[in-house]
């Protein structure tokens, strides 16, 4: 089992950055792909960004390439990611989630563990 805690998110203006942070606990975070999903209000929730063991492969959707990167600290346990150009579509709560099998899936259902959420609020 492991444990996903997000935080990082809060309220930002149209422009601006904000790094989210995921903490992973419980079974070695090792091995483990990371990915980053954000729901919108009445929308579905949707593939963000993703990376592999230990890091060197990224994904990113076409709505947030150029603006967002995925990193990870395997010694911390920790996956980030980092919002350059915010815009207030990027409003949505952020989810965190791992994928035992170190794929770079869009798919939710890839995943196996997923975090409570990190609000993320763009200001227009």
């Amino acid at each position: 089992q492991v444990q996903l805690v997000e935080s990082g998110g809060g309220l930002v203006q149209a422009g601006g950055s904000l790094r989210l942070s995921c903490a992973a606990s419980g079974r070695t975070f090792s091995s483990y792909a990371m990915g980053w999903f954000r729901q919108a209000p009445g929308k579905e929730r949707e593939f963000v960004a993703a990376s592999s063991w230990p890091g060197v492969r990224t994904y990113y959707a076409d709505s947030v390439k150029g603006r967002f990167t995925i990193s990870r600290d395997n010694a911390k346990n920790t996956v980030y990611l980092r919002m350059n150009n915010l815009k207030p579509e990027d409003t949505a709560v952020y989810y965190c989630a791992a994928d035992r099998s170190n794929g770079l899936g869009i798919d939710r259902g890839a995943y196996d563990y997923w975090g409570q959420g990190t609000q993320v609020t763009v200001s227009s």
